[in-house]
């Protein structure tokens, strides 16, 4: 990937629509509007759209008209990638828009990479890595918690809470290189009391940031959810009242559903990963023996599980292994006793008693839900954190940096316990550094820039 290459791309979905975006960036992107474009946008006041004829370059200088549309060209340095850039809009359809982007690199630009134009702002400077990371999440969003973090990521609320964490250690790192630098003299302004207390406390909020991480995944990347019970407990109906639509088939005959039915779906702040599952019970029939099988490895990959039960029903023998088997289970398990608009059945409540959590709700007219809502939340967002306005980890790389820096930070605090050199103090303080400004990608290294920008859509 050659970054002084000018570089275009469409940036908007290919199929037929009102109208389609080309963007052109690069130290030539000006002399490439001028070959494809009427007006001359190499004269053109920045950031002012202007009507014009779109035309193919040919041998000879030569032009042929291709469609007429709106131009604009951003001046570097202020532009997303930091280059000189152009976008020209034309009209929508599948062949004009090619027809257009192939005139682009008839006049001397090249196809764009994935997360080309991304990465070249980041490698300006005009956008950090986490906050890039944040913009493909932004892209990505299928819900409206998932747009929300994203949003907060690219407004920097992260950056902002690592870069604080960042700037205390850096004067720690300070003191202890004068003290290292200059040993017989007393040049450093902070007690080893103070250094102590300071070096606690970056290491407190950057374990605090660290664990922001379990809402953070739990919204972008979304909980596996498994609606299990036995067969006509109602959960195809819970299914489908989560999902807002119906998703699943509701009978009243046993065995309906056969096979794994997903959604996903914005649910108690956070994005779950819905699974409705065959019911549970024995059978003679083949098919639904499979739909049984997937759906106990279902159970067994779930960090979430809604153990549906029939509260108008006497608890059945498949009941009570259901809720044995829970009650030790890793994931979090809430149990749902479905239809409680009808009279409430003896016996179940000693089975419910074996599981953590239980919500009486009607999946038939929604009663319940709300409640359910509340649950979920509390389970994946005890402390109540605001992802729109606090600062939450969203990436497994972030997570990674901040757990290191405080066990960096831990091994600094234990060697002053200890009476270690300062020198080696130091070392620990410093890997915790590199560490944080990893995350804003100031030191990263190049596979792992290649990767994040390789998921982004060609365009972007």
């Amino acid at each position: 990937m050659n970054f002084f290459d000018t570089i275009a791309a469409i940036s908007t979905p290919r199929g037929k629509g009102g109208i389609a975006v080309i963007r052109i960036s690069g130290p030539d992107a000006a002399a490439v509007g001028d070959a494809v474009f009427s007006r001359k946008l190499s004269l053109a006041e920045p950031n002012l759209e202007l009507h014009g004829a779109i035309y193919l370059p040919l041998p000879g200088g030569k032009r042929r008209q291709i469609d007429d549309g709106m131009a604009v060209i951003f001046r570097a340095p202020k532009s997303f990638t930091g280059e000189d850039t152009v976008e020209i809009s034309c009209h929508g359809g599948v062949l004009v828009t090619q027809a257009v982007l192939t005139a682009c690199f008839a006049a001397g630009a090249r196809q764009a990479e994935a997360g080309e134009f991304t990465r070249r702002a980041f490698l300006s400077g005009k956008l950090s890595l986490d906050r890039a990371e944040s913009l493909g999440a932004l892209l990505e969003a299928g819900t409206l918690p998932q747009l929300t973090l994203a949003r907060s990521g690219l407004d920097g609320r992260l950056s902002d809470g690592v870069g604080e964490v960042y700037s205390m250690l850096l004067d720690v790192s300070s003191e202890l290189r004068a003290d290292i630098d200059f040993p017989d003299e007393d040049v450093s302004d902070m007690t080893d009391a103070e250094l102590y207390e300071r070096l606690s406390e970056a290491k407190e909020k950057a374990e605090k940031l660290a664990s922001t991480y379990s809402v953070g995944r739990a919204v972008a990347e979304g909980v596996p959810t498994v609606i299990c019970g036995r067969t006509n407990s109602g959960k195809s109906s819970l299914f489908n009242r989560l999902a807002g639509h119906e998703s699943a088939i509701v009978t009243d005959i046993e065995g309906t559903t056969r096979d794994i039915l997903t959604e996903k779906v914005s649910f108690g702040g956070v994005t779950l990963n819905l699974f409705d599952t065959a019911g549970l019970r024995r059978t003679d029939d083949p098919i639904e023996k499979i739909g049984i099988g997937r759906a106990e490895r279902a159970i067994e990959a779930a960090g979430l599980i809604f153990a549906v039960f029939d509260g108008s029903c006497e608890p059945s023998t498949e009941d009570i292994a259901l809720a044995e088997r829970l009650a030790n289970s890793d994931a979090k398990v809430i149990a749902v006793i479905n239809k409680s608009d009808l009279p409430r059945a003896a016996g179940l409540d000693a089975i419910i008693s074996r599981l953590p959590l239980a919500v009486n709700v009607s999946a038939k007219t929604g009663l319940g839900i709300e409640e359910l809502d509340k649950t979920v939340g509390e389970i994946f967002n005890s402390e109540g954190l605001d992802i729109g306005k606090d600062a939450v980890v969203a990436t497994a790389r972030q997570y990674g940096a901040l757990a290191f820096a405080g066990e960096c930070l831990s091994e600094a605090l234990a060697g002053i316990d200890s009476g270690l050199p300062t020198d080696l103090v130091s070392s620990s303080v410093e890997r915790a550094m590199e560490a944080l400004a990893g995350i804003s990608g100031k030191r990263v290294g190049e596979d792992i820039v290649g990767s994040i920008f390789s998921k982004f859509c060609v365009g972007k």
